[in-house]
């Protein structure tokens, strides 16, 4: 029961029903002037107001305004969650502890189109109707005021590190919320500069502790990991439904699916045969079927717009943080040996050049003869005689008809080697090494290739909206500084030509096998532009193709959906294709994901790092083979050979001599040695620290490989010779 108020108070029901109808935030202040309280019922009305807190009557907001417990502030920080067909853009409270469902608002944006996914503003809130809607009133950046970091205490007080290799500063503590000295921790920024403390909202745990690393990640670039139980709810529902009686029955055939020993989800399968048609000879049947997301996962549905939320899968060493909920990514979406699955098969004529001439999309069942790992399939093959080798011989055949036709058509051909982080059932580390590629890999990657060429092209012939993967050709002011930079090497380029990927291809040939040919490669990746997805088709130079879509891994990217629901439609295949609202809002679409998918390749590179730098970390003091992956005035970036893991090595600590940089060259020279420290270069150094924390590694020279030069300190000479180019990372292809 309520206590009785004391004389002279408003009651609780004369309180809440003046914050209910304030047009401005109301706090104490605000309360007390309504009702006209002296000073000394101002006491009196603080202990009222803690009570009804107490009480689950009211709650506090920013500001020390108050609202209706389980309503909302007047004025609050909200987050974007979806942008639906119309343009409406829809929010929830950036922070929500009530054990009611969290209320989504409408934005009322001034300028349309201003506010995506992921941002933060400062919102004036109202009720209307049965629902809410938010004035913008300021945009907050996505992480201004959210710090990760570890705790550490020294004098008495908490200081908070944070994980991110760019963030220099500590950050005094002024609210440890219960964690302790080592604790992981969410923080928010409080106070007002030069005095910014750390407010800790949440403990984490062990920063150390498997799992810890990726969850950093997922922390700190903001990626939803959990589902809303109406996602769960309705993906339960749809996993349960039949498959139809109106498939394209392929369970007679020996369909494969070839994938990583860890794979996590199978999305594709393939099959081939000789075509036995007189019009092609020594041509191809083939088949890639790709699982039937899209009969799952139907527009404006829950778990669509949970779906375009995360654009993407997202994959750690230790686990996915998937785009679709476990029971459909790992169980009824994936293809799986001996199950029954939906698929949307792309049936693939190819002629003995391995030239696509004929294509065309159905609706089927399909009944997996088996999931292969790449050196499963490898070694059966190899060996001649396995299980599956007679499904396995027409793939080869048919991918060698392929691979001459890609090898025509000459694509960038760079070898990127990709870390592979091996984890025990503990998940400890157990093994960090490049991953062998092989012929089964590139296989499959062929396959691919010419299923998403299909898709484009299938598409383009009936007019329909296409989600094109664009890699636009490296811009003038890129060549430019690869002309400049191969000038140091004596190997001409010649601007005026067109530029194509096998221009690149032809100054390896070139290079050959010349020490300096892992420069040369990191240069030529460098060079090259980001890929994107648009619904406007600008080609993709890096596969030296014009016409290219992303068809065949629904289960984890949003892009190739789109592809399959615009397939559906073209194709009068059924229910579940593209809507006229999501063919409007194709470009908004493809800026969506294009932006999501670089937020996940940075937290699985980041938590690869932290890995890295896990494992390195019982071999600090060690002198390791290095290669230096960019070049700077104060030092230059290493990543230790076979292993990984970018680490400085600053000019300051080179010793020995004065250091110019060469800014067209990427060069640290001595002034009078004449050492040289140039990009690509192997070298050894000694690992002074490994930071599994914040991933970041510090190099020192090895024992008697240089001291500082008597008399004081070093300074560094900078050499100019043009405006210094972007580092851009090179975006590769992604199945």
């Amino acid at each position: 029961m309520p206590k009785k108020p004391t004389p002279g108070l408003p009651t609780h029901e004369q309180i809440l029903g003046f914050i209910a109808q304030s047009a401005t935030p109301a706090g104490k202040r605000e309360i007390a002037k309504a009702f006209g309280l002296s000073a000394q019922e101002k006491i009196g009305l603080k202990s009222l107001l803690k009570d009804m807190a107490d009480e689950g009557l009211i709650d506090s907001a920013p500001g020390r305004a108050f609202h209706k417990m389980g309503g909302l502030p007047k004025v609050t920080v909200l987050r974007v969650v979806d942008v639906d067909d119309g343009g409406n853009v829809w929010a929830v409270p950036d922070r929500w502890e009530a054990e009611t469902p969290a209320p989504r608002l409408r934005i009322r944006e001034r300028k349309r189109g201003a506010l995506g996914v992921g941002e933060r503003v400062l919102a004036r809130t109202e009720e209307a109707g049965n629902g809410w809607i938010a004035h913008p009133m300021k945009l907050l950046e996505k992480a201004a005021d959210q710090l990760l970091g570890v705790l550490r205490e020294e004098g008495g007080r908490f200081w908070l590190t944070g994980v991110d290799k760019k963030e220099r500063r500590e950050f005094a503590v002024s609210d440890a919320g219960g964690a302790e000295a080592g604790d992981l921790v969410l923080a928010e920024r409080a106070g007002r500069p030069p005095r910014i403390t750390a407010r800790v909202v949440e403990k984490l745990g062990d920063p150390f502790a498997p799992r810890s690393f990726s969850l950093i990640a997922i922390h700190k670039l903001g990626i939803p990991d959990v589902f809303a139980p109406e996602t769960i709810e309705e993906a339960e529902r749809v996993a349960r439904q039949p498959l139809g009686d109106d498939r394209e029955d392929l369970t007679h055939l020996p369909i494969v699916a070839i994938d990583p020993a860890d794979a996590r989800d199978h999305d594709d399968a393939v099959w081939a045969a000789p075509d036995d048609d007189p019009a092609n000879p020594g041509g191809w049947q083939a088949i890639v079927a790709i699982a039937d997301v899209s009969f799952y996962v139907r527009p404006g549905s829950p778990l669509d717009k949970d779906a375009r939320r995360r654009g993407n899968s997202v994959y750690f060493p230790d686990r996915v943080v998937p785009m679709l909920p476990e029971i459909l990514s790992a169980n009824v979406c994936s293809l799986k040996q001996g199950e029954d699955r939906a698929a949307l098969a792309c049936h693939l004529t190819i002629d003995k050049g391995g030239a696509l001439t004929a294509w065309r999309f159905t609706r089927a069942v399909v009944r997996i003869a088996a999931n292969i790992a790449y050196e499963d399939a490898q070694a059966t093959f190899d060996a001649g005689q396995g299980v599956m080798i007679d499904a396995l011989k027409p793939l080869w055949a048919c991918w060698r008809a392929l691979a001459k036709a890609r090898d025509a058509r000459a694509p960038l051909d760079l070898d990127l080697p990709e870390r592979r982080v091996v984890l025990d059932e503990k998940g400890r580390i157990m093994s960090v090494a490049p991953r062998e590629r092989l012929d089964s890999m590139r296989l499959i990657e062929d396959y691919m290739i010419a299923a998403n060429v299909a898709a484009a092209k299938a598409l383009e012939a009936k007019k329909a909206p296409v989600m094109y993967r664009v890699h636009e050709p490296p811009s003038r002011e890129k060549l430019v500084a690869m002309k400049d930079y191969l000038e140091t090497f004596d190997v001409p380029f010649a601007l005026g030509q067109v530029i194509r990927p096998a221009t690149f291809n032809h100054i390896l040939d070139r290079v050959g096998d010349a020490d300096f040919r892992p420069q040369i490669m990191e240069q030529i990746l460098r060079t090259q532009t980001q890929a994107y997805y648009a619904p406007a088709n600008h080609g993709h130079f890096g596969l030296a193709l014009g016409s290219y879509g992303h068809f065949t891994s629904p289960i984890r990217r949003y892009a190739d959906l789109i592809v399959h629901r615009s397939l559906v439609s073209a194709y009068k295949l059924g229910p579940g294709g593209l809507t006229a609202g999501e063919a409007a809002a194709m470009e908004a679409i493809g800026t969506g994901i294009s932006a999501l998918e670089r937020r996940a390749m940075e937290a699985e590179r980041d938590t690869v790092d932290r890995y890295v730098a896990a494992y390195l970390s019982e071999r600090v003091g060690e002198v390791l083979d290095a290669r230096i992956t960019g070049v700077t005035n104060f030092g230059f970036f290493a990543t230790i050979e076979g292993i990984g893991g970018d680490g400085l090595m600053p000019v300051r600590d080179i010793g020995g001599d004065y250091y110019k940089f060469d800014e067209a060259a990427r060069t640290l020279t001595g002034e009078h040695n004449g050492e040289t420290f140039a990009m690509g270069q192997v070298l050894q150094l000694k690992l002074a620290e490994a930071n599994p924390v914040s991933g970041a590694l510090r190099f020192e020279m090895p024992e008697g490989k240089g001291a500082a030069p008597a008399g004081g300190t070093r300074t560094n000479r900078v050499v100019k010779r043009r405006g210094r180019p972007a580092n851009i990372r090179h975006q590769g292809k992604r199945r």
